[in-house]
Formats: structure tokens, C-alpha cells, sequence
């Protein structure tokens, strides 16, 4: 499990991202954080990761402290290497069980060729490609659907929910709602900091007339004012 206690957040004494956070996740599932823009969606995942020292707090996986051993990180803007090739940046991922080959057959990439060269997708699959090769019980994917066309999403959808099945816990964000409430098994609501209710799969029409009615109501007045 993982249980996260009185998480604070700040980048300086002035304004909290993440304010005094509670969350217990269950282990062998996969949990949606879903929030709107400045929620504090991606610093609670560099946070989970360790790229973000918290003010106050505890994270604990598995009845431990949470660290980079544990983890593999998608991160929203895939950083690479300069003049090298995908099969050079998946080779600084040690797991020789991992056939590169064979599970490029699912994306395709020119992985001898020079990653400066790759589209936006698929610099996002390569990046995958590390996680995945990486193995870690904990997988942590912040938009990883981002710049994929239907075929990928609905094949990373497919790894995901097998790799759950092969005891893995996977906490995934997504700005397309739709896109978690087909593959989670929880959804959490992050807002001001807080999380501000979760949802298991029967409650996940009620998260989204929530979300949804919020989002329309702070809007509709000046929406009319304006068409």
C-alpha cells in the first residue's frame, strides 16, 4: 500500500501546492489523480518520485520509505540525450529479460535512428519503452496518452491493465477523463492541494457529472455574457 500522511508541498513559504495531503492507495491497481490546471497534479508525482523534497509529511511504499528503487516515472515532457539513438537510451535501462525487438513490435519505432529526429508520439512511446523496461512495482505515468494517435492509447491501455494483473501499482494522470474512468480502478480528485474525494468504478458517473457540473457552472455566466 501507499499510504501518504500530512503531505505538504511549497515552492516558497508563501503558497502551498499540496496542503497537508491524506491518501492511502491499495497495491496490484491502477489509481487516477485527476485535477484541473494548477491542482498540483505533477508536483505530487515528483514528490512521489523524489524530485520534490516535501516541507512535511511521509510517503511509504510497502511499509517503507518510498524511493527511486521502487518507481519508474513518466514524466509529461520526455527529456533525451542529444545525437543519440532510441536503442541507445533504452540500453541505459539494465534488465536483460526486457526484449527490446520484440516489444517494439507494439510501436514501431526506428530505434537506430537519432532520437533528435523522432515525432512527439514517438518520443513518448520511447520514453515508455525505458519504464516499462525498467520493471519497477511501482509505475508512475503523468499524461501518458498525451500525442499518441488510437492505436497506441488503446495499446498502452492494454499493457497497463495486464500489467496490474502481474501485480504492478500504477498511478497514471490524464487531462481526458474518459481516458481513466476506461482504465482505472480508482479515481482521486486532487483540488487546492487537497484530495478532495475518491471514487471507486461504481461512483465513476457521479465523478463526472461532479467534475463536469463544477467546471460548467463556474463558467456558464460568463459563457453567456459572451455567445
Amino acid at each position: 500500500m501507499i499510504i501518504i500522511k500530512n503531505l505538504t508541498i511549497s515552492y516558497n513559504k508563501y503558497q502551498r501546492v499540496i496542503d497537508n495531503l491524506n491518501l492511502s492507495l491499495d497495491e496490484n491497481l491502477i489509481h487516477g489523480i485527476v485535477g484541473l490546471n494548477g491542482a498540483g497534479k505533477t508536483t505530487l508525482l515528483n514528490t512521489l518520485y523524489g524530485l520534490k523534497k516535501p516541507v512535511a509529511g511521509t510517503i511509504q511504499f510497502d511499509n517503507k520509505e518510498i524511493n527511486k528503487n521502487s518507481v519508474a516515472y513518466l514524466v509529461t515532457e520526455n527529456f533525451f540525450y542529444s545525437s543519440i539513438t532510441g536503442k541507445e537510451y533504452l540500453s541505459l535501462f539494465k534488465n536483460n529479460e526486457f526484449d527490446i525487438d520484440r516489444w517494439n513490435k507494439l510501436f514501431n519505432l526506428p530505434l537506430n535512428k537519432i532520437i533528435d529526429g523522432y515525432s512527439t508520439g514517438m518520443k513518448k512511446k520511447l520514453a515508455l519503452l525505458g519504464v516499462l523496461k525498467q520493471d519497477k512495482p511501482l509505475m508512475i505515468l503523468d499524461e501518458p496518452f498525451n500525442g499518441l494517435d488510437i492505436e497506441t492509447c488503446r495499446i498502452i491501455r492494454m499493457i497497463l491493465l495486464r500489467l496490474k494483473e502481474r501485480n504492478k501499482t500504477i498511478i497514471v494522470t490524464s487531462h481526458i477523463i474518459e481516458t481513466l474512468t476506461n482504465l482505472c480502478d480508482f479515481i482521486h480528485y486532487l483540488e487546492a492541494g487537497k484530495i478532495k474525494f475518491s471514487r471507486d468504478k461504481s461512483g465513476f458517473l457521479e465523478f463526472e457529472r461532479e467534475v463536469f457540473d463544477k467546471i460548467e457552472n463556474e463558467n456558464i455566466e460568463l459563457i453567456n455574457e459572451l455567445i
